[in-house]
């Protein structure tokens, strides 16, 4: 990844959140080889917060880990705007407890599972969803966290 900004807002009113250089860390091998230039927005916020945003975007009116809304560009703009990632940070930390996962390895999941939606990534379909997930592992796991989804080895 030759450039990547990403515009970070905290707005969760707990401490100890990652910082824009954790970000830069977890999300860069993500669009490596995928983007030249990146840029994109992380907002951490609060289970209110993010529990209205999935309600109006996903019809889910519960709060969630991570919110992806890909920019919608038109193509021949050819701008570096990926779109924008909103991480509920309460809830990152209550999924990290309830799967036995270090805290850091989880928000690196999460930063790495919203980006590859802003890049097309999906798990709509098992197929989708397959590819996804082993991109996810390869990227966890070469920053030096454990694998992801170890329940889900055959």
């Amino acid at each position: 990844m030759s450039e990547l900004h990403i515009d970070l807002e905290d707005v969760s009113g707990q401490g100890g959140n990652p910082s824009e250089a954790d970000f830069q860390r977890w999300i860069g091998p993500a669009l490596q080889q995928r983007r030249d230039q990146a840029e994109l927005s992380i907002r951490i916020v609060d289970e209110a917060e993010s529990q209205s945003l999935n309600h109006q975007y996903r019809g889910k009116d519960k709060p969630t880990n991570v919110l992806s809304f890909p920019a919608d560009l038109p193509p021949e703009l050819e701008l570096p705007l990926l779109g924008d990632l909103v991480i509920c940070a309460a809830v990152v930390e209550r999924e990290a407890k309830e799967q036995n996962k270090a805290l850091e390895a989880h928000w690196a999941h999460m930063a790495i599972h919203g980006c590859l939606h802003l890049i097309g990534y999906d798990h709509i379909d098992d197929q989708e969803a397959e590819e996804m997930e082993a991109l996810e592992s390869q990227l966890i796991t070469g920053l030096g966290y454990p694998e992801p989804y170890p329940d889900d080895e055959d």
